[in-house]
């Protein structure tokens, strides 16, 4: 060999070590005093059981294998006390005494509960969504949980899928903003601080475009629409300094992402520069058996070589890792280099200066429900509603009126946290009733349950599985309605309470019939044949088929699921003490055929359009566009928009570009817009989509303000994923539209040289 090939091989020899230590001297210092047995038990990821359930499978001897060093997290456990008690079990009475990282989901508040992500990310307000995830994380930490599975950044077209209450909506860009400000938020300026924990950005990747909508069902997408649609969230999470990632239940390209080295080296480490850990989804090791890729062993070794750190729950990493190791199917390396990304983890945590800082049994009496986070639960609440109709300005209502209220979930607390709130408490919930008469307390106000959310006592249990969210009354249906139909007689407006259940959508709730269940059909058909203004409070997880009731003559007030404070935000925005500005994340279909539809759709070479013509891309039944498009939402008070402008006619291929306008609020009463721009691509490589939302400001208003709002567009807002997989501006025209929602037609033109 050549005296410079030596030098190139040993240099290259150098840099691969190097590459492969950790910055942290005390990392690799205790990595040369383990085990190969202990280096695979921080790989293990346990839940004792007893406390919050998120799977169906509890460890078992959990206690035991903690002091033999074979595990490197929990999570299901909380409390100051508890947690101290697990970690002076591995502290205290395992070998190397490595404390172990305390992990939870926390997906929209701790105990205080805020509506669900769906919900909130329709405030379009970045601060809050930071803030939210500050309360939550301080609230956590209290309660001695330093490491969060949040946040969910999956993009989600179909509505079917249940899990599209956990995330932003169907944007990719909106997502990114949502994803930066959750890490930000959790993570804060320093992880190693009591009061801060480790995000995990989930699931990846390509979760919510499960096939039919079915949960854990199959992906299948091509890698252009991958990295132009549907990876940007996960991206940002990462370049937000995100501690860890989870993978998702999903397929890619055949191999499911929890195996898929592509997925966990090559894109998220190499090609994004992730420096974190990735831990599996709830045995999602295990469940590539049934994937079809081999026993235990085999797919715990895919999932190790592919770049996966930790196994949650499986303990296929635990129990086969070894025998892989002396059969020559995995190196000492692989887990080594894994074992040292959670090590890591926990130094940045703080973890091995104090492992007992997180269990301070002073702090939840002071840090949990407090007067101050519920009241930025009410906040945002109010902040996520959206005002979908109007009829006759109904809204908002008098304080002395006389309200008949009715619906099962108007006078109680089992729905208002909504799916996904498994560290929340249903007993601090504020019932809409209670709501409505505390801030109006001069307004007479009589309840009626008027129907079942659902008659159907099938359904009903499968929605019950975490506790009572349906019940099904003695009272006959006919009777329940008369009951509501004689309390509107005697009303000025009738509020009527409808949706789904909190169970209704989540994890394991997709649903191929998103209307309204007919039960509640039934009651609100009736109520509008009284004549009397109708108020439909629609609560949901999810972007419904809301077709009927949308041409019927109801104002629609859209609340989700609202959290803790539901029935004081509810109040606030109906009573007018706060003016909705909530707008749609997701576009709304008009019927389960249409699914997906969304803004961004891609125009056809027959683009097809709501009158309809034989040989285009048109329905006999329905039109293509939504029932109600994203960027929607209506205010008590209205905005006008004029002087569009952009600074440059022409630019050069990685140039930006300035767009203004001018929003006026044209009504008397303050208010909040959304401003909202959307690029269109006239002509590139390959095809685009109708428009892209790039950019959006949230601005207040008085009554007869007005405000310049000017927008920096820089060059990545013109950039996008060609057929090789590079990031690139191509010469061109580029539209630019500003608007209320994704439908606006105003717009200027850019040439790009």
């Amino acid at each position: 060999m050549k005296k410079n090939s030596i030098i190139v091989l040993l240099l290259f020899t150098i840099i691969t070590v190097t590459a492969q230590q950790s910055s942290i001297p005390e990392v690799e210092e205790l990595l040369s005093k383990m085990t190969l047995e202990e280096k695979i038990g921080q790989l293990n990821l346990l839940t004792p059981g007893g406390g919050v359930a998120t799977g169906a499978v509890v460890s078992e001897n959990v206690e035991a294998k903690i002091k033999a060093g074979q595990v490197g997290g929990l999570f299901g456990v909380a409390g100051p006390d508890r947690v101290r008690q697990a970690q002076e079990i591995a502290v205290k009475n395992s070998r190397l005494k490595i404390p172990l990282i305390i992990g939870s989901d926390v997906i929209h508040g701790y105990k205080t509960t805020f509506p669900i992500p769906l919900g909130i990310s329709c405030s379009w307000d970045m601060g809050l969504v930071e803030q939210v995830a500050r309360v939550a994380a301080t609230e956590a930490t209290a309660d001695g949980i330093c490491w969060n599975f949040s946040p969910m950044v999956d993009i989600a077209r179909d509505p079917r899928w249940g899990r599209i209450a956990e995330g932003a909506g169907e944007d990719p860009y909106l997502g990114s903003q949502v994803a930066i400000a959750m890490v930000k938020g959790y993570q804060g300026d320093d992880l190693a601080a009591s009061n801060t924990m480790m995000a995990c950005v989930k699931h990846l990747a390509l979760y919510g475009a499960a096939e039919a909508g079915r949960d854990y069902n199959s992906v299948d997408m091509s890698r252009v629409k991958m990295f132009n649609q549907y990876l940007p969230p996960y991206q940002a999470a990462v370049d937000a300094g995100v501690g860890s990632a989870m993978s998702s239940f999903n397929d890619i390209d055949g191999i499911p992402a929890t195996g898929n080295k592509w997925l966990l080296t090559d894109l998220l480490r190499e090609r994004w520069g992730f420096k974190g850990f990735v831990v599996s989804d709830y045995t999602s090791v295990n469940e590539m058996i049934d994937h079809g890729l081999g026993d235990l062993q085999a797919v715990s070794a895919l999932a190790l070589k592919a770049g996966l750190d930790m196994d949650m729950v499986g303990e296929g990493f635990l129990t086969t890792l070894k025998k892989s190791l002396e059969e020559g199917k995995v190196t000492e390396e692989e887990i080594t280099v894994a074992c040292r990304r959670i090590l890591e983890a926990k130094y940045k945590l703080g973890l091995f200066d104090d492992p007992f800082k997180y269990n301070d049994s002073s702090r939840p009496a002071k840090d949990i429900l407090s007067a101050e986070h519920r009241a930025i639960a009410r906040k945002v609440a109010a902040h996520s509603f959206v005002l979908l109709k109007n009829e006759n300005d109904v809204l908002p209502l008098a304080k002395n009126a006389k309200i008949a209220l009715i619906g099962a979930m108007a006078n109680e607390k089992n729905n208002m946290l909504g799916t996904w709130a498994p560290t929340g408490d249903i007993q601090y919930a504020v019932p809409i009733m209670e709501g409505l008469k505390a801030v109006a307390p001069q307004a007479s106000i009589s309840y009626a349950k008027g129907a079942n959310i659902t008659d159907d006592k099938a359904l009903a249990e499968k929605i019950n599985v975490f506790g009572l969210r349906v019940t099904v009354d003695s009272k006959t249906s006919e009777a329940m309605l008369k009951e509501a139909l004689d309390n509107a007689a005697k009303a000025d407006v009738v509020v009527a309470v409808v949706g789904e259940a909190s169970e209704m959508t989540g994890e394991a709730a997709s649903r191929t019939d998103i209307q309204i269940p007919e039960s509640q059909k039934v009651l609100i058909r009736a109520l509008v044949k009284t004549g009397k203004p109708v108020v439909l409070v629609l609560m949901s997880g999810r972007p419904m088929d809301i077709s009927e009731e949308f041409a019927l003559p109801v104002s629609i007030l859209q609340i989700w699921h609202p959290g803790v404070e539901a029935g004081n935000a509810v109040a606030d925005v109906l009573f007018g003490d706060y003016n909705p500005s909530g707008r749609l994340t997701t576009s709304w279909p008009r019927n389960v055929g249409q699914i997906p539809v969304y803004y961004s759709m891609k125009i056809t070479g027959r683009p097809g359009t709501d009158t309809f013509q034989k040989f285009r891309s048109n329905y006999l039944d329905a039109p293509n566009s939504p029932l109600i498009p994203f960027g929607y939402g209506l205010s008590y008070t209205d905005f006008e928009y004029s002087g569009l402008k952009i600074s440059k006619s022409e630019i050069g291929l990685n140039s930006g570009v300035q767009v203004s306008v001018n929003v006026k609020n044209t009504g008397d009463r303050e208010g909040e817009e959304v401003v909202q721009l959307y690029i269109r691509d006239v002509v590139r490589s390959i095809t685009p989509p109708s428009r892209e939302l790039k950019a959006f400001k949230k601005i207040l208003l008085k009554s007869g303000e007005e405000q310049t709002v000017t927008f920096d567009l820089k060059p990545d807002s013109f950039k996008f994923y060609n057929s090789e997989l590079e990031f690139i501006a191509e010469p061109g025209t580029f539209e630019i539209f500003v608007g209320k929602d994704a439908t606006t037609d105003r717009k200027v033109t850019v040439e790009m040289k």
